[in-house]
């Protein structure tokens, strides 16, 4: 259900470290209390994102809720799929990125939790 792979985000936000890039996602338990993902709104390409400040909104059946950036760094890419299937963060939520980021500051990546701590947050 949390993949060891990933770092996790005290808010519930997932980064996959690839390279000198990450890509960004929201956790299981994000996507659970969520309810159906209705819809995404996701930062432009090129915007830069700041770690601890809102990135983009994930809209469901039961509330609007801020993206909280994990770290920071140039937005690269988004997950184009989820305009048109925003439900595809509720199927497959390690799979679901959001955002793919050029890393601004390596050092943030160690303030990030590993999957124990992670769980033991939501505990």
């Amino acid at each position: 259900m949390y993949p060891e792979t990933l770092k996790y985000y005290k808010e519930h936000t997932w980064v996959k470290v690839e390279g000198d890039t990450a890509l960004i996602g929201i956790t299981h338990y994000a996507q659970d209390q969520l309810g159906e993902v209705l819809f995404v709104e996701m930062p432009d390409e090129d915007d830069t994102i700041k770690a601890g400040e809102e990135f983009g909104v994930v809209e469901s059946s039961k509330v609007a809720s801020d993206l909280i950036a994990p770290i920071s760094g140039e937005v690269i890419e988004i997950n184009e799929k989820l305009e048109d299937e925003p439900e595809y963060i509720n199927e497959a939520p390690y799979d679901a990125w959001i955002a793919k980021i050029k890393i601004e500051d390596v050092e943030e990546l160690n303030e990030l939790l590993n999957v124990e701590d992670y769980k033991a947050l939501l505990d």
